[in-house]
């Protein structure tokens, strides 16, 4: 009864949806208050329902109801319950239920905290919002039910997917969703601002914070995705250029520069094209992403689907919201009114650089992911394109990029003085210096770029923290007066600050991991020592034991250092017989932001074991930099310059009839 009900509320969602995305835009065809009300009421009600069938998902999972295919395939009796949770989205059609109802959940964002809206633009939002939902409740409804019976329900289910039984699993997809979907709603203001012919500082003053949030949970959710990589897949590495990982990449880079893009819309009402055509293609490049992970064109462990049929669909619709909004934007954007002009050297030619390097870096990736398949598709020949073609390629661009990063908020808005902007960087300059040839003394013989590439992250950092001085004037004043300056700073001011900031901490953490990473693969009994950079690493002895789904093999390491113990480490290895499949779960020892990593490998008829031992210096930089960004990003959205309307011009006040 569960499932039925599940079902049926999912078509429920799917005829609100419908009447969402034609009678409010109807009502703001027409004028008509009323009608244009209603996108927020169903908006409301579309949640509430998918809400219902999401939960009663859930509840089948957790309940181990086999009769259900979608939970005979993907549960098991004995899993523990977080894993029967988050098996909920570990599978093809569970996780587009997720998505649908993540999709919901902004749309009904929209409609609680839009009241400052004006009434047309809510509703023709609202509107093209419900015709995205409408597209993906078809889809799963006609080729993805979740909530499919089985005729003969068996006694036990097949498991969830032994890579997946990670409690990275409960929060990745989830975030990364969030910020997939969430551009959805700066996708939607900008063909709503296309369909109306108008556009302002007004318009990405409501579109900035949706674009913020989604910006950040994108940022957590491929962190976390690279962190889940780097420890349950037991090869040492943390960023492979998978096509998938680069699916996710490229909105991120998108959704980027559409930060920056929306930033000089609503100070100077410049840049107004551009940024709705960055908003078509954020959200655009997060349906790529759908359609490589479940369309069966790839193989890799991101990807769910392999049945052709739901690749068609999902290509339809990639080509009638891609297709129909780029088409959309060639015939409106040239009614568009342009802004006020800037000098090439201001804030604004700061971050128009910015978007033109990401949007670079973008093209780049995309060349680099597609080329292969479209080649693929084309002649029926295989090609690999690698790290070496993203390293050589997707790097120069991020050096200017850098480079420029700590000039841009110290420069003025509309004419800016480059000259004065140096000057305030001397220490930031100087701090860099220092660091490459400390470095270079340090490695001397080792790799020459790596040093530059600490000291560039030094100078970013540095130059962030320089903003913050400046603003608060804090070598200029005592320093009780520069405190209370900096405490009176906006939030903004100070998200920008750690958002920069996590940006050169990351390469730092990138750097040394990449440059110092030290790596011993061996073959071990009980009693032998492996020794790596400095540490010793005794085992002791192997051991085994049974899980509540898989048995576990477990290797018992002593970690000493300069003959003192410092630690015990135990990687293992589990086996999960109703799948018929092994994972290697990686033992980690921290050391400061330095780890030991250990996974294994195969057993030896000797007894012997096979293990990979690494230390990685500084690697944990490489994911406290994200959080770092994202912690920017929530500081920047709790500024109350983004709860309130931006000031608009007396003609565009006019006219505009507010949400009720």
């Amino acid at each position: 009864m569960i499932a039925e009900a599940g079902h049926y509320a999912l078509v429920l969602a799917l005829a609100l949806a419908l009447i969402q995305s034609t009678v409010p835009m109807i009502g703001a065809r027409l004028r008509d208050p009323a009608l244009m009300t209603l996108a927020r009421s169903t908006a409301l009600a579309q949640l509430a329902f998918v809400g219902i069938s999401f939960m009663a998902l859930v509840a089948l999972h957790v309940m181990s109801d086999f009769s259900v295919a979608n939970v005979y395939e993907n549960s098991h009796s004995l899993k523990p319950l977080i894993y029967k949770i988050t098996g909920v989205w570990g599978n093809h059609e569970g996780s587009m239920l997720l998505w649908v109802s993540i999709l919901a959940l902004f749309g009904g964002l929209v409609a609680v905290f839009g009241n400052n809206l004006p009434l047309s633009l809510r509703a023709n939002a609202l509107g093209v919002q419900g015709w995205v939902s409408t597209a993906f409740y078809l889809f799963i409804l006609l080729t993805s039910n979740p909530f499919l019976r089985l005729a003969n329900p068996p006694l036990e289910g097949r498991d969830l997917n032994p890579v997946l039984q990670d409690p990275g699993l409960a929060l990745h997809p989830p975030m990364l969703y969030l910020g997939y979907v969430g551009f959805s709603i700066s996708f939607s203001f900008a063909i709503a601002a296309l369909i109306e012919g108008r556009i302002d500082a007004a318009w990405a003053r409501w579109v900035r914070p949706w674009t913020l949030m989604a910006w950040m949970f994108l940022t957590l959710g491929i962190a976390m995705g690279s962190y889940w990589a780097y420890y349950e897949l037991g090869w040492g590495g943390w960023w492979f250029w998978d096509p998938v990982e680069n699916a996710s990449l490229m909105p991120w880079l998108a959704g980027t520069a559409l930060l920056h893009s929306a930033v000089v819309m609503e100070k100077r009402n410049a840049l107004k094209v551009w940024t709705v055509l960055l908003a078509i293609l954020t959200f655009s490049l997060s349906l790529l992403g759908t359609f490589l992970v479940r369309s069966g064109v790839l193989t890799s462990v991101h990807a769910f689907a392999t049945d052709p049929t739901r690749g068609v669909f999902i290509l339809l619709i990639l080509c009638v919201f891609i297709g129909g909004s780029l088409t959309l934007y060639a015939w409106r954007a040239s009614s568009l009114k342009q802004g006020g002009l800037f000098a090439p050297i201001s804030r604004e030619g700061a971050l128009v650089l910015n978007n033109l390097l990401l949007t670079t870096a973008c093209a780049t990736v995309f060349i680099g992911t597609l080329y292969p398949l479209g080649l693929e598709v084309l002649t029926g020949e295989r090609i690999s394109v690698g790290a070496p073609f993203f390293n050589l390629t997707f790097a120069p661009l991020f050096v200017p990029l850098l480079l420029a990063l700590p000039f841009g908020p110290l420069l003025a808005w509309k004419r800016g003085d480059l000259a004065g902007a140096a000057q305030r960087l001397y220490a930031a300059g100087i701090a860099a210096l220092v660091a490459v040839a400390v470095l270079w003394a340090w490695t001397r013989g080792g790799a020459a770029l790596a040093p530059l590439a600490i000291g560039l992250a030094v100078f970013v950092i540095i130059g962030a923290l320089t903003d913050i001085a400046e603003r608060s004037m804090l070598f200029r004043m005592p320093l009780p007066i520069a405190l209370r300056r900096a405490r009176g700073l906006p939030r903004a001011s100070w998200g920008t600050m750690f958002a920069h900031l996590g940006v050169g901490v990351a390469l730092i953490g990138i750097v040394c991991e990449t440059t110092w990473n030290s790596e011993l693969i061996s073959t071990l009994k009980p009693g032998d020592v492996a020794k790596v950079a400095g540490y010793e690493l005794k085992l002791d002895a192997i051991s085994q034991r049974q899980g509540p789904n898989y048995g576990e093999m477990l290797a018992h390491f002593t970690v000493s250092r300069d003959g003192r113990p410092i630690g015990a480490m135990t990687p293992s290895k589990r086996s999960f017989a109703t799948r018929g499949m092994s994972t290697t779960e990686a033992a980690l020892m921290s050391r400061g932001v330095s780890q030991l990593y250990v996974s294994l490998g195969d057993t030896a008829a000797s007894g012997a074991i096979a293990v990979r031992i690494y230390h990685k210096p500084m690697v944990l930089l490489i994911w406290f930099g994200p959080l770092l960004m994202a912690f920017g990003g929530l500081l920047s959205l709790s500024d109350r310059r983004l709860r309130v309307g931006a000031p608009k011009p007396a003609k565009a006040a006019r006219g505009l009839q507010p949400a009720e």
